[in-house]
């Protein structure tokens, strides 16, 4: 893999990873006059649950479902400047326009309004986009599994360069798919967070398993593993160094696992071979997906990584692939239960599931 930096018209960071070292240097300029902009991000935590929400008014000004011939993470073409100022790229990544988190944000009262209970905070972090092709009309399902590999690697780069941010606590890579989902942009790309402070999901992971590590002695995601193997019910695929496996209380109506059989903490930790293993074995996974409803399936692909930080000895790093398609034509919908209680219902169970993915094609 070759990588090559550089910086767009208002001083963003970009870098282009490609295939071969043997590729043609990246030395387009982004030619457009773009002003500098000063994100306003910031947190609050919700006295009631004590959990961060992060705040961001300047993003209601982003690109929302432009027309392909006007898409910004396409490659620049004559008279058409775009966020990737070269006429073609295998993968870029670069610092996303309107971010959720950033580097440089205002100060900020340490409260809300001076009411003790409700903590503020600048909205420290950084958030990046990942462009996976310069193809429009393709989908990381279509990738090889040689540029798989190549996304691999630059998430775990990315990883180990945002955990160096200051005041970056948590690294998220992560994959939003199809209308439904809530995509505004339809380029096959994804995002990398860089949260200022632990998620409340990866809270209360590592708490449940540094739990039953006191009562078991052994890792909890190590033992679902193996009894999920075991049990081979809910098992979709596996490989020498992967299972992908519809977990035993699914909330989602399709949902997947994908898991080392290696205890790591996150993606730099991976070694070449379980690279190139999940590059195969995720392919295999994705089209099973497209296969189940015989359509483009819409999807969330969320890497769960130990923080910068803490419970490194706990987490146990995997790939959490979900859709809230429930049939070809029907959507779940968070509705009162699950939006207002925090409590799922499925309405499939998760073995009629597995066995449908393990008999889809596409």
């Amino acid at each position: 893999m070759k990588r090559t930096a550089g910086k767009l018209a208002d001083g963003r960071e970009i870098i282009y990873y490609d295939d071969s070292p043997d590729a043609p240097p990246r030395q387009a300029v982004d030619t457009r006059d773009l002003p500098r902009t000063q994100p306003l991000s910031e947190v609050r935590r919700d006295p009631l649950t004590a959990e961060w929400v992060g705040i961001a008014a300047h993003r209601q000004t982003r690109t929302y479902k432009p027309p392909a011939d006007l898409c910004p993470l396409c490659p620049s073409t004559p008279g058409k400047p775009t966020e990737i100022p070269e006429s073609g790229y295998d993968v870029v990544v670069f610092e996303n326009r309107f971010p959720s988190f950033a580097p440089t944000v205002p100060d900020l009262p340490p409260t809300v309004d001076g009411m003790p209970m409700v903590a503020r905070a600048p909205g420290l972090g950084r958030c990046e986009v990942v462009c996976f092709t310069s193809d429009h009309n393709s989908s990381f399902g279509e990738l090889s599994a040689d540029r798989v590999r190549t996304v691999v690697d630059v998430w775990a780069e990315r990883t180990a360069a945002l955990a160096e941010v200051p005041g970056v606590e948590q690294v998220f890579p992560f994959e939003n798919r199809g209308e439904e989902i809530g995509v505004t942009l339809h380029h096959p790309h994804g995002q990398i967070y860089g949260y200022p402070f632990v998620t409340p999901k990866t809270e209360r992971m590592l708490s449940v398993a540094g739990k039953y590590l006191e009562e078991h002695g052994r890792p909890l995601l190590g033992d679902i593993l193996a009894a999920e193997r075991a049990a081979e019910v809910r098992v979709v695929a596996e490989s020498g160094h992967w299972t992908a496996f519809v977990p035993a209380a699914a909330r989602w109506p399709v949902e997947v696992h994908v898991v080392p059989h290696r205890q790591v903490p996150d993606l730099p930790a991976l070694t070449d071979a379980e690279r190139d293993d999940f590059a195969r074995l995720y392919l295999e996974v994705l089209h099973r997906l497209d296969g189940l409803y015989q359509r483009p399936l819409p999807y969330i692909a969320a890497w769960h990584q130990a923080p910068v930080r803490t419970g490194r000895d706990l987490a146990w790093l995997h790939l959490e692939v979900f859709s809230v398609l429930r049939t070809a034509d029907k959507l779940k919908y968070l509705a009162g239960s699950e939006s207002g209680m925090g409590v799922w219902v499925n309405d499939v169970t998760p073995e009629q599931i597995a066995e449908r993915l393990r008999a889809s094609a596409r």
